[in-house]
């Protein structure tokens, strides 16, 4: 297919094609500015945990995607690194935060909070996404008075030498971003986690280029049974996957021929001992892997895998790289706090909605998707995924958005969703999207035919409501009609799914 010069090809919900014009083509070329040279110590970025990093940008610091503390993705990720000790401080003391996008292993409201108490202030930017990034902020009860809805493509100048541009994701516009920092004519390229970071136009011969390499940021395949979902066919998908994502990366970093790349925003594990067969399974590419490739496609780029707390003397770089981190840092976290955040999780379970059978058909209105034939069945199960007698297990019909008590005799698609309660709840309760549940391993599913359902998947985990249901009111009409307390019989007429 003949493309148009300057254009995009974007693909629709529907599986057609759609041109887009890309306008400015390359904007990072508008006002360019020749290099001047660095000094020592002038340029240092810093690497500290998974996707947060912090560079030093002559008097400023500028601080990226800061996930410090905390899970990400409800309990299924946690910090594979341990962050230097100071590195809230260092973020409290920042000029200035990039946050690439929603997702909660580069948005952490419990790191976020920590500013929160101590700098609210500090200026936040972010791209204008469809999808804001912030769009949790009010519920999430963090007090951040300083955030900042950059339009993609346009220099943002800081001072005198240092600016940056915010530019979309070209397959999620939607929710992803990546960023250019300039400082003295010396670009370093974020990609972040965006799958074509401005539609594959990206500036060549960066002075520093990092982005994503791990994989494993899904479910799938790791959370699907049954059919050809055996284990040894998940660890030959899995294996082929990765190698494809590292011959991608190391193919791009060869085409954009940067001085110096670095591999992160890949540093998670999937800690909690009830997920060992997600850490056992879902293998993820190492940095070295990924500079070893690149080191051996492209002899002339030069490769930092980061460690935390080392350093990268953007000045010196060139004639020594300096990979090593403090002598007293620690690399490897080895305790996470889990009961502390499973446990506020888990407070979602008792919560009075829940006693109202009810809930669910207000909950899945107010999701809003519907007039797609397909039929999923949702079961409330303990931490290994045995149904509970006291949950609820469910069919919603998403052609009409009802709930029967049996699939319908029609030809349908069926998905079957085995739900950890407490994050289900929890989900459900504060109106959150379903990635905590998907990309956090909190599930087992099975579909048939075996067929992936794009717009459900997309409506769930990007295109929910802004706003939680409102349960007040759904409340107050429980009152109104004076239900009776649900026992353990009046459960039952929800536990009922007859399936064939």
């Amino acid at each position: 297919m003949y493309i148009l010069p300057n254009t995009d090809v974007e693909i629709l919900d529907d599986g057609g094609l759609q041109l887009v014009e890309l306008n400015p083509v390359d904007p990072w070329l508008t006002d360019l500015r020749e290099p001047l040279e660095l000094q020592e110590g002038e340029v240092k970025v810093t690497y500290i945990t998974h996707a947060c990093m912090e560079l030093q940008l002559g008097q400023k610091r500028f601080m990226f995607d800061p996930w410090l503390k905390g899970p990400a993705f409800a309990r299924g990720w946690w910090l594979l690194h341990e962050p230097p000790a100071d590195s809230l401080d260092r973020l409290c003391s920042a000029d200035l935060i990039y946050i690439s996008h929603m997702h909660s292993d580069h948005l952490s409201y419990p790191t976020l909070r920590v500013l929160s108490e101590r700098r609210p202030d500090i200026p936040i930017y972010v791209g204008d996404t469809s999808r804001p990034v912030f769009w949790y902020l009010e519920q999430s009860q963090v007090e951040l008075t300083n955030i900042n809805v950059m339009p993609f493509g346009v220099w943002q100048d800081i001072d005198e030498h240092l600016r940056f541009m915010i530019l979309m994701d070209g397959v999620h516009p939607e929710m992803d971003t990546c960023i250019i920092v300039e400082y003295k004519g010396h670009m370093i390229l974020n990609t972040v986690d965006c799958t074509r970071p401005n539609g594959g136009r990206l500036p060549e011969n960066v002075d520093l280029m990092m982005g994503d390499f791990a994989g494993g940021a899904s479910g799938f395949p790791m959370t699907f049974f049954g059919g050809k979902y055996t284990d040894s066919w998940k660890a030959d998908f899995i294996k082929n996957e990765r190698n494809k994502l590292l011959n991608y990366k190391a193919q791009l970093v060869k085409t954009l021929q940067p001085k110096i790349y670095c591999p992160f925003a890949g540093y998670f594990v999937e800690a909690h001992p009830s997920d060992r067969y997600i850490k056992d399974t879902n293998i993820k590419n190492r940095g070295e892997d990924l500079n070893a490739l690149i080191n051996k496609l492209t002899p002339g780029i030069m490769t930092w895998t980061p460690k935390p707390g080392s350093v990268l003397d953007l000045g010196l770089a060139l004639r020594d790289l300096n990979n090593s981190p403090p002598a007293s840092a620690k690399i490897y976290k080895d305790s996470w706090d889990f009961d502390l955040y499973v446990d506020e999780q888990n407070s979602a379970i008792s919560c009075e909605i829940f006693k109202h059978p009810s809930w669910i058909q207000f909950y899945y209105t107010w999701a809003g998707f519907q007039n797609y034939n397909l039929v999923v069945r949702v079961i409330e199960t303990d931490d290994s995924f045995e149904p509970l007698t006291d949950g609820y297990d469910y069919l919603v019909d998403f052609l009409d958005l009802s709930f029967p008590t049996k699939r319908p005799d029609r030809e349908h698609s069926y998905v079957e969703i085995k739900n950890r309660i407490g994050v289900m709840r929890s989900v459900v309760l504060h109106g959150r999207l379903w990635d905590d549940l998907y990309i956090g391993f909190q599930n087992r599913i099975s579909r048939d035919p075996d067929i992936y359902h794009h717009r459900f998947w997309n409506h769930f985990q990007i295109e929910l409501p802004l706003h939680k249901p409102d349960w007040d009111q759904f409340l107050q009409q429980q009152t109104s009609i004076k239900e009776p307390d649900t026992s353990k019989e009046d459960l039952d007429i929800w536990n009922y799914c007859v399936v064939s």
